[in-house]
């Protein structure tokens, strides 16, 4: 959950609210793709799309678009079309991503391919692919041709990490400098695309531009091991997904890599157990929390997510004071200390 934090921000200027500016992007983008994502036929295929696009979200990744845009002089109707590409590009990889993960739930609703079929989740992450690409080229500027190349990088890197995951399910032993940069790729691909091409859209400088991929590359990195902390911290009732849902997978998460490599013992041999079955077993959740909170495991993890967050927002003294650049570092502080 995302939540206001904004008032230490209101000094910038007439009561500005980085929340509020939030909120107004992730409107337009949620207008937007209602508008462009149709309803016709064939129903089998665009209903479970609407249904993915209507399950709720943060729409992160079209915002930072909008604010990227913003943040370098340009305007966000320029850029409209490119944030609903991000975004229908992040849903086709949650509807694969559920299949792969066997996951009965996202977002406290079934999975596609549980409530349809696997066959129909796979045609409706296929078509978004499509829809995503017939959005972006709406995109009017004459660095479209760059904006596309950033795209289709962007997601064969997600493929990539992916299928770096998916391996690492397989083996005993990933080193967390390998798990930094599977997640850059899985996680930070499309962050670091949406801010990328937000700035290409407003035209910004080699240096701004620069400045705000490594913001992007912090950023993704911060979010996704908040993600992982709040798996086994957070509540399912807010996460709406079991407490303790990736070692349920067998998933290789920072907070597991990091105690395998500290534990020893009986504990130690607990952690193998999980990783040699491939997950773990319900009963075993709340004696693994209690194992990383012995060994410093998430103390030290929530550490590194601060650096990133500092590290991310130092990228953004390259840029000229605005309100999109206000909403950016507010941005940052506040997905790392989000609940959901």
């Amino acid at each position: 959950m995302i939540r206001s934090n904004s008032l230490k921000y209101q000094q910038n200027g007439a009561g500005f609210s980085p929340a509020a500016l939030y909120a107004s992007h992730k409107n337009l983008v949620e207008a937007e793709i209602q508008r462009f994502v149709p309803e016709g036929y064939p129903v089998s295929l665009y209903q479970p799309i609407r249904y993915a696009l209507t399950a709720g979200g943060k729409r992160i990744r079209p915002v930072l678009v909008l604010l990227a845009t913003e943040a370098v002089g340009g305007t966000t109707a320029r850029a409209l079309p490119a944030a609903v590409a991000m975004e229908l590009l992040h849903t086709f990889t949650l509807i694969h991503d559920d299949i792969i993960d066997r996951a009965d739930l996202r977002r406290g609703h079934p999975t596609i391919h549980v409530k349809w079929n696997t066959n129909t989740a796979l045609l409706a992450g296929d078509a978004l692919i499509a829809l995503a690409y017939k959005s972006l080229l709406k995109t009017a500027t004459p660095r479209l041709p760059e904006i596309a190349s950033v795209f289709t990088k962007a997601l064969s890197e997600v493929c990539e990490g992916q299928a770096s995951d998916t391996e690492f399910e397989e083996r005993m032993r990933v080193s967390f400098d390998d798990y930094i940069s599977m997640i850059s790729k899985k996680t930070g691909a499309f962050i670091v695309a949406s801010l990328w091409i937000g700035a290409l859209i407003g035209n910004g400088s080699d240096d701004e531009i620069a400045a705000l991929r490594r913001y992007g590359e912090a950023l993704g990195r911060a979010f996704q091991l908040q993600d992982d902390l709040l798996d086994i911290t957070g509540s399912e009732t807010s996460l709406g997904k079991p407490v303790g849902a990736d070692l349920l997978e067998g998933k290789k998460t920072a907070p597991l890599i990091m105690a395998l490599k500290r534990a020893c013992g009986k504990e130690k041999d607990l952690l193998q157990s999980i990783v040699r079955r491939g997950k773990a077993y319900p009963r075993e959740i709340s004696r693994v929390k209690r194992l990383y909170e012995k060994l410093g495991v998430l103390k030290d993890i929530q550490h590194i997510i601060d650096e990133s967050v500092r590290e991310a927002n130092s990228e953004l003294l390259f840029l000229h004071e605005s309100n999109a650049r206000r909403t950016l570092r507010w941005l940052a502080e506040t997905l790392a200390r989000r609940t959901c």
